[in-house]
């Protein structure tokens, strides 16, 4: 399957061993990404299974520092259809599992003013659920439009050597 539109949800595998479960292509549109984490996530058992069934959103996602914790806030994981009295809420808190040198390189790094942390791809890996998160700064207005008419230069540049190619074959 080909990937999919921002929030919207479905499985893909890709090249790594990634089946990819849900991607926040709105990210990378709204936020300079500085760096990259992989992080796992702590879910109840109904959670794993509706994420099998390849629903998600990482849309309003968000991740914030409680303590010395980590957790993910607002992705929704929808409850689960079979599940019972024990079924999970949709937009609970997650707690992200990393390791305590990334925990105190994250926290240093969005100690500065603008920065956040947004989460990129849900995915699983070897039967695990994994968070590609990111260290972001948020685009000013005129940078997102300066990337979109980069973008279309880019993609006009590139039909007009095609069309130019295919006259000279």
């Amino acid at each position: 399957m080909a990937k999919k539109s921002a929030g919207t949800s479905g499985k893909s595998s890709t090249p790594d061993g990634r089946q990819i479960i849900a991607t926040n292509r709105k990210a990378r549109h709204n936020y300079l990404i500085l760096d990259t984490y992989e992080a796992g996530m702590s879910l109840m058992g109904t959670e794993v299974k509706s994420l099998r069934e390849g629903n998600a959103s990482l849309v309003d996602g968000f991740a914030v520092f409680y303590g010395d914790e980590l957790y993910l806030e607002q992705v929704y994981i929808p409850e689960y259809l079979n599940g019972s009295w024990t079924n999970h809420s949709a937009r609970r808190r997650r707690k992200l599992l990393l390791h305590r040198q990334e925990l105190t390189k994250i926290s240093r790094q969005i100690q500065e003013s603008g920065h956040t942390i947004v989460p990129l791809q849900l995915y699983f890996r070897d039967g695990r659920v994994k968070v590609e998160i990111a260290i972001a700064q948020g685009k000013k207005d005129y940078d997102k439009r300066h990337a979109l008419r980069e973008k279309q230069d880019n993609r006009e540049a590139q039909r007009a050597m095609r069309i130019r190619n295919r006259r000279a074959a």
